[in-house]
């Protein structure tokens, strides 16, 4: 388990969501301390996606509570707009797409937020811009277009917008499935480099080795619940549960 003595970054009580007859999220409740990486892995369909997009209410749960960095909401009462942006200002996401203009450079996909949500002057952001291309190895690129761009480099320029507004807490969901094993690769540097750093991250993934060797805490789900939850090497050298254990031989002997 994660440092507990730790500040909670995101604390979930009792999250419940449905998609209309089917239930994807069963009561979970998971608590996230600052400076510490949250792997969920778990097989396809079990809520793991679902359960991040409801971290910053991208999904909106049926019921429960979401607690980022002190600002709590209960969804089953009405939202302020203000509060809401308050969590959302917390939260940097980089989904399995890219989701990049494709008429836009990189330096200005990477500015535009900047701009719009902090105000920074276009000097500002293009400065910030440059300094986060650098960090992830693609300085470089910046008066490129995304389409000129490898699948890993521009999942890495998604990183480097998603960080220049400057969250305190980074969900990954995903980031690598939809690249080559070798670009996925560039992708998990620039991450593993974010947990050393001390970025709180919580990262859907199926990724194993990462999820063993980077993570402090890690989730099991299936069926919309959370399984296990604890130390990595713990659960993947002994796991408790047998649908735990039918999963991670499934992956590992793949």
């Amino acid at each position: 388990m994660a440092d507990q003595s730790a500040p909670i970054a995101i604390d979930l009580n009792n999250v419940e969501k449905s998609f209309g007859d089917h239930h994807v999220l069963k009561g979970v409740s998971l608590q996230v301390p600052t400076g510490t990486v949250t792997a969920m892995i778990g097989p396809s369909g079990a809520g793991k996606s679902s359960l991040l997009r409801c971290i910053n209410l991208l999904e909106r749960p049926d019921s429960g509570t979401i607690t980022v960095e002190g600002i709590t909401i209960d969804v089953s009462t009405k939202i302020d707009d203000e509060q809401l942006r308050a969590l959302r200002r917390q939260i940097g996401m980089v989904f399995q797409h890219f989701n990049l203009f494709p008429h836009l450079t990189v330096m200005q996909n990477v500015s535009l937020a900047q701009m719009r949500v902090l105000g920074r002057s276009k000097d500002e952001a293009n400065e910030k811009s440059l300094t986060l291309l650098k960090r992830v190895g693609l300085g470089d690129k910046a008066d490129q277009y995304p389409a000129r761009c490898s699948g890993g480099q521009q999942q890495r320029i998604a990183i480097a917008r998603a960080l220049a507004l400057e969250p305190n807490i980074m969900l990954f969901d995903e980031p690598t499935s939809a690249l080559d094993p070798e670009l996925g690769l560039e992708v998990l540097a620039v991450m593993r480099e974010l947990a050393e750093d001390g970025m709180t991250m919580v990262v859907v993934t199926h990724e194993m080795q990462f999820a063993r060797s980077v993570s402090d805490d890690l989730v099991v789900m299936a069926d919309g619940r959370i399984l296990e939850e604890g130390h990595p090497e713990e659960i993947f050298s002994d796991p408790k549960e047998q649908r735990t254990r039918e999963f991670l031989r499934a992956v590992l002997e793949r």
